[in-house]
């Protein structure tokens, strides 16, 4: 034995004991939570030299304050909905969705069990019950508050019995932003007013400006937990689901938005279908903004075909290059309304090609010749195949190779059928009286460039609605032969809607022009004749976009009935200015203004005051640059 300091210590080797499962399991956790310490902390140290997005993105400070919070240079308040009215009309939230400033609204739902509710309900029966018995029994007049109340607790109960309507609790934030503490007050006192005008009790945070914050991110998470008891359909009235932007990522702008001032941007080609229809008073605006749209799809590359009644598209293709082709008796621009249709793309019999040929200018003869009875219709039926036949045009010869017959053609074999001479004297005026140069002569107009504007300014009255059924025919088999995106502007096309045959026409054109991407706009001012028409009301419904500026007295009625307007609308309409009024795309629609350039103006102005000053430039800037 040895003595030691430290007590008595054997010489032997002390012997070890082997450890049980507890133990070793023991050991073996703090051995693993030892090894994912240094771990952590190997990862701690790594991610504290690593940059996130997190990092990139994140404010440099954040102060908090009791009533707002300031996130960098932005200051940001959120306010909160105390209590509803009784009644809540739909679309009510509409006016602060389309505020002019940016919005973030969050909507915290938490559903009550009826059967709990139900209870509560009984009660409040009860009590109201009581309250109303007893007035009677002391002789007190009727409450209406209480009988109302009445009436409306007994409505819900049989609501949430039958399942028709749930209750919930409904929590409303909105936070706004704004980059002045100012500014920040200012849309607080906006807010607040919006609020009250549709009796709606509203505060801003006070001491909770970061529970709001966070309230409104998009988190899912209610820091507020300020709630209202509300069943399903003054909910359901609250959904801010009205929007008035009509904004996309491609496309024209067609003009500011009046709701909130953004701008209506829009692709046509991107709809169901890119036709659109505008209507509008003189004076309105709607050339304007047509050629507004016209000069701004040239520019992404659209060719854009115009028929022009007015001679108001003349300055924008001389400025531009485009053709004008001025359409009258003594112009030297011919076309020919026999021509052949040349569909590419499709397999058609020459027969198929004869028959819609022959139909086609059977609809132009019955503009030209006024009624016809059944047997002058079929007697001009075999006419027309006959003055094909004429030039070699049947069925099974190559269509490439024959030249098509004129109206002289027509007239010879009229001359040559037992039953034609009453046809023949009133066709006699086309092809040898007054109007003999107008459909009488081979097509010499060739449609090759990016803007073609057709005029028919210097026609006769008689004479514009035969002309223009004739040169979009012309149109028509020019666009059939070679598909591009195309838009055809159909300015005052109310002069085709007064005859069943054109108006006929034209609405199978908007209906095919489809397929050969081809968007159709008809623009009219007698809004009457146009809706009269039953061709007229297929063509706005086979439309897109439809473009409605300031109406007249005489036509609001019918335009608020045709777009189920709403009477604020209808009074827009009224009221509006030069510009002015209702864009339509699809379902979404919203108050627009046409606004253009300085230099688009100067192109497209119809003003005539502005273009007198305009060619008086002209002039002047020619005769400074004259040689002395």
């Amino acid at each position: 034995m040895a003595f030691t300091p430290g007590g008595l210590q054997s010489g032997a080797p002390k012997e070890v004991r082997p450890l049980t499962p507890e133990e070793q399991k023991k050991l073996e956790e703090a051995r693993h939570l030892a090894e994912e310490k240094t771990t952590l902390e190997e990862e701690r140290v790594y991610r504290k030299g690593k940059v996130t997005i997190r990092d990139l993105i994140a404010p440099a400070a954040m102060e908090i304050t009791p009533s707002y919070i300031k996130v960098g240079d932005v200051f940001c308040r959120t306010m909160f909905v105390m209590t509803y009215p009784r009644y809540l009309t739909i679309g009510w939230f509409a006016p602060i969705i389309n505020m002019n400033t940016s919005l973030d609204i969050s909507m915290f739902f938490y559903p009550v069990k009826s059967e709990v509710i139900l209870k509560q309900l009984k009660k409040k029966v009860g009590t109201l019950e009581a309250q109303i018995n007893s007035d009677q029994d002391t002789g007190k007049p009727r409450d209406p508050v209480t009988e109302t109340a009445l009436r409306d607790v007994e409505g819900l109960r049989d609501s949430l019995t039958q399942g028709t309507e749930r209750f919930f609790q409904f929590a409303l934030y909105v936070t706004f932003y704004a980059k002045s503490k100012d500014e920040l007050d200012r849309i607080s006192g906006d807010l607040e007013t919006m609020f009250g005008s549709k009796l709606i009790f509203s505060k801003r945070v006070f001491y909770q400006a970061e529970q709001g914050f966070n309230s409104t991110l998009p988190l899912g998470r209610d820091e507020l937990m300020i709630t209202f008891n509300m069943n399903s359909s003054p909910i359901a009235a609250s959904f801010p689901f009205i929007s008035s932007e009509l904004s996309s990522d491609s496309g024209i702008l067609y003009g500011i938005n009046r709701h909130n001032n953004s701008l209506i941007i829009f692709d046509r080609f991107s709809m169901q279908n890119a036709n659109a229809v505008v209507f509008a008073t003189s004076g309105a605006g709607k050339s304007y903004a047509i050629k507004l749209e016209v000069l701004r799809s040239l520019m992404l590359g659209a060719e854009v075909i115009i028929i022009d009644p007015e001679y108001e598209y003349k300055h924008l293709s001389d400025a531009v290059g485009g053709t004008y082709v001025n359409v009258s008796l003594a112009s030297e621009s011919k076309i020919n309304p026999f021509d052949l249709p040349r569909p590419v793309g499709e397999e058609q019999s020459s027969e198929d090609v004869i028959r819609n040929a022959v139909i086609v200018v059977k609809g132009l003869l019955r503009i030209m010749l006024g009624q016809l009875t059944s047997a002058e219709d079929s007697l001009l039926d075999r006419a027309l195949l006959e003055t094909y036949a004429k030039k070699d045009i049947v069925p099974g010869v190559d269509l490439t190779k024959v030249a098509p017959p004129t109206m002289q053609d027509l007239a010879e074999v009229l001359e040559g059928i037992t039953g034609g001479g009453d046809m023949l004297i009133r066709l006699k005026k086309y092809t040898e009286g007054t109007f003999a140069g107008l459909l009488n002569s081979p097509t010499n107009v060739e449609i090759k460039n990016k803007l073609v504007v057709f005029s028919v300014r210097d026609l006769e009255d008689e004479l514009r609605p035969m002309a223009i059924y004739t040169i979009v025919n012309h149109i028509w088999n020019t666009i059939r032969s070679e598909r591009k995106r195309r838009i055809l502007v159909i300015d005052e096309a109310w002069w085709l809607m007064r005859h069943e045959d054109s108006a006929k026409f034209i609405h199978a054109l908007v209906k095919r022009c489809r397929k050969y991407y081809l968007g159709v706009t008809t623009i009219t001012q007698d809004v009457n004749d146009f809706l009269a028409s039953p061709y007229g009301m297929a063509i706005l419904t086979n439309s897109s976009l439809q473009l409605l500026l300031k109406q007249s007295p005489a036509a609001i009625d019918l335009v608020q009935k045709t777009f189920m307007l709403t009477q604020g609308e209808k009074y827009l309409l009224l009221e509006s200015g030069v510009g002015e009024g209702i864009f339509f795309a699809g379902a979404k629609h919203a108050a627009i203004k046409v606004v253009a350039s300085y230099t688009e103006d100067q192109l497209i102005t119809s003003d005539p005051k502005q273009l007198l000053e305009i060619e008086q430039a002209k002039k002047e800037f020619g005769d400074s640059n004259k040689p002395a």
